[in-house]
């Protein structure tokens, strides 16, 4: 083989491998990124929400099963929300925002204690992310990226 083919396959190795890893760097069974994120903003205060409960649930006939629970960072995220290494399903899921003990710790009123909001998934393996922007009396929920 020709030393410049052999030189561009190496490459191209190095290259998908490099991808590869980052694809799936800090997931301990070496899968693709979580499939659910999401990130909460005081509208308030202008800054991330760090501290609040989050818990998806899927819809089973006519019950929703707890899936997971996660609490956001200092930057008001949860990059990993969904369980580790499952690929998501098509379906109705559940995602609530426990917005009541989020105030409570920050000594304030919520006319929302908590925010369920339901999603439909129709393909399964996407990635769904859901930015919550929260004030004490209203908030807005949109599918982003």
């Amino acid at each position: 083989m020709n030393r410049m083919i052999k030189y561009s396959l190496a490459v191209a190795m190095i290259s998908v491998s490099a991808f590869s890893i980052a694809a799936t760097s800090g997931n301990p069974a070496g899968t693709m990124i979580n499939p659910v994120s999401v990130h909460v903003l005081n509208l308030k205060t202008g800054v991330p929400s760090e501290g609040v409960t989050v818990v998806p649930d899927k819809k089973e006939g006519n019950k929703w099963v707890k899936l997971n629970s996660a609490v956001t960072r200092h930057d008001g995220r949860i990059n990993a929300l969904y369980p580790d290494g499952q690929e998501i399903q098509p379906g109705d899921y559940r995602v609530t925002f426990e917005t009541g003990k989020y105030y409570a710790a920050h000594n304030e009123d919520t006319f929302f204690p908590e925010i369920p909001v339901i999603i439909h998934v129709p393909v399964a393996g996407e990635h769904y992310h859901i930015p919550l922007l929260l004030s004490q009396y209203g908030y807005s929920t949109y599918r982003g990226s």
